[in-house]
């Protein structure tokens, strides 16, 4: 049975096999947005129309001005909110396409076709980097390759804009498939998990904190 995933839902299985089924597969839970995740949105929207389109940055945000304006001045045309997908074959096609097997959004992109290099940037709210998985850019840089295939370079980075940090990470395009073979295991055990029917719960220390009411380890 073929899955549509992101690194977003891969995390989830990992986290919980019984919460991916109910918020990736019944559907019948939502997330509901908290404090922490309307403030991402909120430095997400601020970063992209200040690039995109120069708008003034709130005074909310004003700390995160050098870091854009540092990423202004890369050499190259800037993308922003470029939503990318690839088939199981590893060929671009479009987010939700209907042979789309991998899919996801990256917040900039710099293409600098003359050099055949690109950039690429995740933005990061959370006051740490201290558990950043670059694991995100390797599949971002892969959607890249194959929709940019006169890019044979990408310069990653997930850039923590509350602690001024940055986590980077360089790929090349004749390391497509290596970049995807761990995920593409992952994703061959939420397809076992849906053929089986068997989505066992995860406890740990987030259990009272999550949307899934009807978990025993569920006890807020």
């Amino acid at each position: 049975m073929s899955v549509v995933w992101s690194f977003s839902s891969l995390k989830t299985f990992e986290q919980c096999p019984r919460k991916y089924y109910h918020t990736k597969v019944a559907k019948d839970v939502v997330e509901p947005d908290t404090t922490a995740t309307m403030y991402g949105k909120s430095a997400h929207t601020v970063a992209e129309e200040y690039i995109r389109d120069n708008k003034p940055i709130p005074p909310a945000f004003e700390y995160m001005k050098g870091t854009l304006d540092a990423l202004n001045k890369l050499e190259g045309e800037k993308l922003c909110e470029v939503k990318l997908g690839l088939t199981k074959n590893l060929e671009a096609c479009a987010f939700n396409a209907p042979t789309v097997w991998w899919h996801g959004i990256a917040d900039l992109v710099v293409i600098n076709r003359k050099k055949g290099l690109a950039h690429s940037v995740d933005y990061k709210t959370s006051k740490s980097a201290r558990y950043a998985d670059v694991k995100q850019l390797d599949l971002v840089a892969c959607g890249l390759f194959a929709k940019f295939p006169e890019i044979k370079r990408v310069r990653s980075a997930l850039i923590f804009t509350v602690s001024k940090e940055f986590v980077g990470a360089e790929h090349y395009a004749e390391m497509m498939p290596k970049y995807i073979e761990k995920p593409s295991q992952d994703v061959a055990r939420i397809e076992a998990a849906l053929k089986n029917g068997v989505w066992n719960p995860i406890q740990g220390p987030l259990c009272k904190f999550c949307a899934v009411k009807t978990c025993e380890y569920n006890r807020s």
